[in-house]
């Protein structure tokens, strides 16, 4: 928790030193501007391993399937996901745009079903904390992004790294996606607490993963908004959730998006009432049902 603490007051302190230099430059001092016809919504965690980039791509080709233009930023630095769960390579990544001569136009990545994305740069050992200059070039670079799309879908990091923490911040939305165990309930917290006590938007909604019931779901995200309520004095929504499903491994493995090799797995049908959720607002209704219970016990 104390390294939490020092890297949220050295970001702070950088956020404060941007906006003092650039008070007359009139610059904004988020990672990229904010355009009013698109719309950014970052997908984070508080922990590793709970589907935040799974669901990010997914999600892409699910919106896109029905016409939206989407582009996703691979914004987890030292880490090259959204290239993996694809099965795609891309040459260059989103840190490349700290060199001069690299344009945005450079590390845009036309991928694999229709996926536009920037990749996060592959390698621990390139992993950073941006400085200022490095934020502001950050900052001129992925501006143009929002005129060729209609919504940005953010894969961050997990945790909170003052990147992650940035990326999250600057958003128009969060969602924040967990498991029902309780270490990524615990960590799901921590994000939830830095959000709101530094977001102006206050934007944030579940996603919760790997549910074995409905129940799961709401449970989980009861448990949260209680703690939320208490110790924060806001109350936390849930935009859906996601089945626990045998075919998300599968595609995992054949690095194959599940929404395309699957269209008709529960998870799957998942997304596309997230997509419904996030886009007009309606509840998710779907529950596994009888038949979608014995595929899944006997591996049908």
């Amino acid at each position: 928790m104390s390294d939490q603490a020092s890297n949220l007051r050295k970001l702070m302190e950088d956020r404060a030193e941007i906006q003092s230099e650039n008070a007359s430059e009139s610059v904004s001092n988020n990672i990229f501007d904010q355009d009013k016809n698109t719309r950014v919504i970052t997908i984070t965690s508080g922990k590793g391993g709970v589907g935040k980039t799974n669901l990010a791509v997914n999600l892409a080709i699910a919106l896109q399937m029905i016409g939206k233009r989407v582009l996703v930023i691979d914004a987890d630095i030292g880490m090259a996901n959204v290239d993996v769960v694809l099965g795609s390579v891309s040459k260059r990544n989103m840190l490349d745009l700290l060199e001069d001569d690299v344009s945005l136009e450079d590390v845009l990545v036309k991928g694999p079903h229709g996926v536009t994305y920037i990749s996060g740069s592959s390698g621990v050992e390139k992993a950073l904390n941006f400085t200022v200059e490095e934020r502001r070039r950050l900052h001129n670079k992925l501006s143009p992004c929002s005129d060729f799309a209609d919504i940005i879908l953010i894969d961050t990091g997990a945790g909170l790294g003052r990147n992650v923490v940035d990326f999250v911040i600057a958003a128009d939305e969060v969602l924040l996606i967990t498991t029902p165990e309780p270490t990524a309930l615990s960590d799901a917290f921590a994000v939830i607490k830095t959000y709101f006590l530094h977001s102006d938007k206050k934007s944030l909604r579940l996603v919760v993963n790997r549910i074995f019931d409905v129940n799961e779901a709401t449970d989980t995200t009861d448990k949260l908004n209680a703690t939320s309520k208490t110790l924060l004095n806001v109350p936390i929504e849930c935009a859906g959730y996601i089945f626990e499903d045998r075919a998300v491994t599968e595609c995992v493995k054949k690095q194959i998006p599940f929404i395309v090799a699957k269209p008709n797995a529960i998870a799957s049908k998942c997304i596309n009432q997230l997509v419904d959720s996030l886009l007009n607002g309606k509840q998710m209704t779907i529950t596994k049902g009888w038949l979608e219970f014995l595929n899944q016990i006997f591996d049908f």
